[in-house]
Parts: C-alpha cells; structure tokens; sequence
C-alpha cells in the first residue's frame, strides 16, 4: 500500500466507526431479542444493523475492496484489499449491559492487517492502529481532552508477574490437544475472564500483559493486532507463529515481546 492509500483507508476506517456506532448506541441496554447462530453464539440487531450499514458505506466507498464481516460473508475475495468486520465483539456482554464489548473493523492488504480499529461506542474509547506506527488511544467521553495519544503496553518480563485474560472458560474447550491454557495460568500472576476485544485495548494500555484465546476468527483478531504491535506488544498463534486466515483459531497476545516465547513454551506443555 501506498502512503496515500494507507492514510485514505485510515480516514474510511474511522467513519465506519463511526457509523457503527450510532447504530449500536440506542440499542444499548434497550430490550432486544437474541437469536442463536448455527454456532450457538448470540446475534441481535444490532450485530446485523451495523454490519450493513458499514457494508454500505465501504461499497459506496471502496468498490473494488473485498469485505469480510461476521454476520454476511464475504465478497470481492480475489482483491488484495480485504476488509474485516465484527459489528459487535462480545455480543454476550451487549445483550447483558455490560460496556466491555466493540465493534472491530480491520484492512487486511494481501492477507496481513494494515489498520486496525477497536471502538467502544457507549464509553467513546477507541484504539487505533495502523502497521508501522505507534498505537494511538481515544480516552472516554467524559474526558475533558480526547485527544488521542499513544498507548503503550507495560514492561513486565516474567510470567509471574504477569496479569493472563481470556474471555471465557468454554472456548478453552477448542484448544487444540497438543497445548494446555492451564500450565500458562499456573505460571501467571492472575488470571481474569471477560473482555473480548476490550480485553486487548487494555493489554495496549498495559492493565493486562497477555491474552491467549480459542476459536478466534479472522474477524475477531485482524483488527487486533495492529492495535496490539503499536504498543509494543505482538501476536501470534499459541505456537509462536503469524496469524492467517487458515490457522488453527488459538491467539496469543503479550505487551512485552520478551513474555512470547515463555508463553509459547509453557502453552506447549502437554497434558499427557
């Protein structure tokens, strides 16, 4: 990409925020109904709302780029651009009035993560990160300056001091048979659930120093990771390797590159 293209789809990528947004925000705490996917995972309005009016928007916009959203598919799969879309990262915690979800939107140039974007819609913060520069961070509505300013993940080395998140116990259960999460939690200060993409921004802001989840699609990491590597954190699979969109759905997230490699060993230590 082009610096002149890099800095048009930045601009695209902010108002999708955006418009997101004010989708999502008068349905917050408002009485929806929850379908099931096949996956069994919750979706409402909202997710599907948002979705399309982003979709909208990019195809108005970006005709020639291709979208992969969560909800609708995806589209224009042979073009090198490809935008990522999750309307509503962490539709449990919507659906239960809980502020720690976002919306997710992310451009893959060539299959690797160029922006990405984690926005708060009801809290008004919002993580920016683009490949190559330093994360920037928009701090809540109530603020007096919301100037965004750069973020970064804290200095923390070793494992035991280190704080471990993960959104669920039950997506543990996908993990492949060859790691075992629970030797990393043993070796980890603390550990705490919740999150989703939240979960992420704070490990930018250095509250959290690693992340490793299961069944994670391209959609739910893409935008990620940018946010993450601008803070001087990096993501992989929970093998050490670079994410894509055909790998085996574990991610693993540090602030401090130093804590990649210990994660991954003590990730690797068998059950049996």
């Amino acid at each position: 990409m082009t610096p002149d293209q890099t800095e048009s789809c930045l601009k695209t990528a902010l108002m999708l925020a955006d418009i997101a947004g004010a989708v999502i925000r008068p349905l917050f705490r408002a009485p929806l109904h929850a379908d099931n996917k096949a996956d069994a995972s919750p979706v409402t309005v909202a997710d599907r709302g948002a979705e399309r009016v982003m979709r909208a928007f990019l195809e108005e916009l970006h005709p020639d780029h291709g979208i992969l959203g969560e909800e609708f598919g995806r589209t224009n799969a042979d073009s090198p651009f490809c935008w990522t879309l999750d309307p509503v990262d962490g539709t449990r915690a919507f659906i239960t009035g809980r502020p720690v979800f976002g919306t997710l939107i992310a451009l893959m140039y060539e299959n690797r993560p160029v922006i990405g974007i984690i926005d708060q819609p009801v809290t008004g913060e919002r993580w920016i990160g683009v490949a190559g520069r330093e994360t920037l961070f928009r701090p809540a509505m109530w603020h007096q300056d919301r100037t965004p300013l750069p973020a970064a993940a804290r200095p923390c080395p070793s494992l035991g001091d280190a704080e471990l998140s993960c959104t669920s116990p039950e997506m543990l259960e996908s993990a492949p048979e060859c790691f075992t999460w629970a030797t990393l939690k043993q070796a980890c200060r603390r550990v705490s659930w919740g999150g989703d993409c939240y979960a992420y921004g704070l490990l930018a802001l250095g509250q959290i120093d690693i992340i490793a989840e299961c069944d994670m699609k391209p959609w739910d990491w893409a935008a990620l990771q940018p946010v993450v590597e601008g803070a001087g954190g990096c993501m992989t699979d929970w093998s050490g390797k670079p994410l894509d969109f055909n790998g085996d759905g574990t991610v693993l997230a540090v602030g401090n590159r130093d804590l990649l490699d210990k994660a991954v060993t003590s990730l690797k230590t068998a059950l049996h």
